[in-house]
């Protein structure tokens, strides 16, 4: 299954000072998707983040390091546990990379195995090279602004252009108004059936702005299953080398 977004590397990078938006009364669906879209892109970003995996026969909790240039390179370690210290992704456009320490190799995935787990995760290899846009790919409106929970919240429903390169048949994105902070984000099948849903939550301060620094992504199809990326810190407008982001490096 292909992802409407780049759903782990989206997670990994906030770095663009977000552009001002018009009085909540003329802001348009488009401006919305636009500003969720960019809140989690940017031209450079080094942090630190948590990401546990939970499932029926096991749970697993890893800590990692991160690095971003733009959406064309990325750069994963995992730091604990020890027994998997360096364990390592690095995405370069299109193409993905494991090194496994243990083992000494480097493994280029290869396309028949791009819609398999990242590290045992609810997230694919698909999910870290594809790249969409909601405003560009997606025809939206919004279709609720009211009160949900206790807070104003603004409901866009997102349908996919007939020549977007996307598998969901639907996609409904919530936000807080008047700042329009992701809340929620639910994906539907073609037929209907609702896939995945991805909450975002523990808005707090990070490298001099607020984001939600937790992501839940849930797998309806999948009971017992979900996957927690949780952020620590985060670095913006660092100096990165090109270098960082090369399969030589991936050993270091």
């Amino acid at each position: 299954m292909k992802s409407p977004r780049p759903l782990l590397f989206v997670l990994l990078a906030c770095l663009l000072v977000l552009p001002a938006l018009p009085a909540r009364g003329e802001t348009t669906a488009r401006q919305i998707l636009d500003r969720v879209d960019d809140l989690y892109r940017g031209r450079s970003a080094h942090g630190k983040m948590s990401m546990k995996v939970t499932n029926p026969n096991y749970q697993r909790e890893l800590g990692m390091e991160f690095w971003s240039l733009g959406t064309e390179k990325s750069l994963v370690r995992i730091l604990l546990p020890l027994k998997e210290r360096r364990t390592a992704t690095l995405k370069n456009g299109s193409n993905i990379w494991n090194y496994l320490p243990k083992v000494d190799r480097t493994i280029k995935i290869p396309s028949s195995m791009m819609g398999g787990a990242w590290m045992g995760s609810d997230f694919t290899n698909d999910d870290l090279v594809k790249e969409h846009r909601m405003a560009r790919d997606y025809d939206s409106r919004i279709t609720f602004r009211g009160e949900r929970g206790g807070q104003p919240v603004i409901e866009i429903t997102c349908v996919p252009r007939p020549q977007a390169a996307v598998v969901w048949g639907k996609v409904v994105v919530s936000v807080r108004a008047p700042d329009f902070v992701p809340l929620e984000s639910l994906y539907y099948k073609e037929n209907g059936a609702l896939a995945r849903r991805l909450t975002f939550s523990e808005l707090r301060e990070l490298g001099g702005r607020k984001i939600p620094t937790k992501m839940t992504l849930l797998p309806v199809d999948k009971p017992g299953h979900s996957t927690v990326v949780s952020y620590q810190s985060i670095e913006f407008d660092v100096e990165l080398s090109p270098g960082l982001f090369t399969v030589e490096n991936l050993r270091n």
